[in-house]
């Protein structure tokens, strides 16, 4: 697995399964969104060639040229989403995640029967417009992880107990169980209720807020994909400092004027302290000072039950090469590279099976050393997985190969606590 320059180019193409009605096409190159677009002519064959297959129960799902790489899906047999990407050596598990979350995202922002029961395909495209924030920030590079782990991001705060119980006692007053505390995306803490979210809500409601333009109060009809995807819930937020927003899942109650500003000043006006110390946690994720070899340049820690994940590539704050950019691919591309290959299928903790052996043999760790494996060249990649646990760490060209393992041991029982 080579590093993979600069992201390529990737295009998006949305279209209604029945009639191969184009609804939108977004794009982007190099991470930042592209006005480039594909020839309709260029569409259509994509889309014939998909719909040529399933009239024959041929299920069309990727194929590969010399510079592009396509994944189709079909969504309840009604919207049909294409991605083509130029990146080298994308997997198509990274792109089939990417479609998925752009689907939740629509049924996030419009409902589940406006996309499985198109009556007017004009106003459907018109209502998807509300999507594209959300969307584009998938295609762009971005410093979030949970788009390809489907898992939730999360930041560990330096006083999470304070501001775990202002949080509870927060969401009692205001009448809700889904409250959630997010920090330029990143869950800091939650309600149990907000936790109770199932998959893709719950990496796509925080995902949502931090792709939003800055405003001091929202209130934001949404549709969980999982769990309400045909009746509309509110989605409150509420900003505490600059990029930190307390964010509420409710009904017709509470109205937005009763929370802010009297309730929202009783609660947080006493933590101004603790909520500005999670203000740094958006790259760092791990409170300051937290004890880390100086070695890692990123790491990526998943817990496979909870669906919760903490990336990093500033663990140290060093401004040392790679770059941010370049240290998220190879985390990325590294993960990709393990869970197709490597390691069970997740989220979730590994299916049962009657074949024992097989579960015996099961990997429990690999590395990857890019350039040669001589000391003070290439950087190193390892991977462990014990138990419901999975640790992936970015290392610098001085961390010997010899001893990957046991610093990647070290560090997964220095943060086990933390998630």
């Amino acid at each position: 697995m080579g590093e993979e320059g600069t992201g390529g180019t990737v295009h998006l193409l949305c279209l209604a399964a029945s009639s191969g009605v184009p609804l939108f096409c977004r794009s982007s190159r190099g991470g930042a969104p592209a006005r480039q677009q594909l020839p309709f002519s260029v569409i259509g064959s994509l889309n014939g060639v998909h719909m040529f297959g399933q009239n024959l129960e041929v299920q069309l799902s990727s194929a590969r040229t010399e510079n592009t790489t396509v994944v189709w899906k079909s969504f309840h047999d009604s919207i049909t989403l294409i991605v083509l990407s130029s990146e080298v050596g994308i997997s198509e598990l990274r792109l089939e995640r990417l479609l998925q979350m752009v689907f939740g995202a629509m049924v996030l922002l419009v409902g589940l029967e406006e996309l499985t029961n198109i009556r007017n395909v004009e106003r459907l495209k018109k209502d998807l417009r509300a999507s594209y924030c959300l969307i584009d920030s998938f295609l762009g590079d971005s410093e979030l992880i949970g788009d390809l782990t489907q898992c939730v991001d999360c930041v560990i705060p330096p006083e999470g107990s304070l501001l775990q119980e202002a949080l509870s006692g927060f969401a009692e007053a205001a009448g809700t169980t889904f409250v959630s505390l997010v920090v330029s995306g990143r869950v800091v803490a939650a309600t149990e209720g907000w936790w109770r979210l199932g998959t893709p809500e719950a990496v796509l409601l925080p995902w949502l807020v931090g792709s939003l333009p800055p405003q001091t109060a929202r209130d934001y009809p949404v549709y969980l994909p999982h769990g309400s995807p045909t009746v509309p819930h509110r989605l409150l937020t509420l900003t505490l400092l600059p990029s930190l927003e307390l964010c509420l899942l409710c009904g017709p109650s509470p109205p937005l004027s009763q929370l802010y500003p009297q309730l929202l000043e009783r609660w947080w006006q006493p933590l101004l302290d603790p909520l500005r110390a999670c203000l740094p946690l958006g790259p760092r994720a791990l409170p300051s000072g937290f004890p880390l070899h100086t070695d890692i340049l990123g790491l990526l820690l998943l817990h496979l039950e909870l669906k919760r994940c903490l990336f990093t590539v500033e663990p140290l704050g060093d401004k040392a090469e790679p770059s941010p950019e370049q240290r998220r691919r190879l985390l990325r591309n590294f993960y990709t590279l393990v869970t197709s290959t490597h390691f069970p299928p997740e989220p979730g903790p590994p299916e049962k099976t009657e074949d024992e052996v097989y579960q015996a043999q099961l990997p429990r760790a690999c590395y990857l050393v890019l350039g040669t494996e001589e000391p003070g060249t290439g950087v190193r990649l390892v991977a462990l997985q014990l138990g419901l646990r999975r640790l992936l760490l970015l290392l610098s060209p001085q961390s010997p190969t010899h001893g990957l393992r046991s610093l990647a041991t070290h560090t997964l029982h220095a943060l086990t606590p933390l998630l």
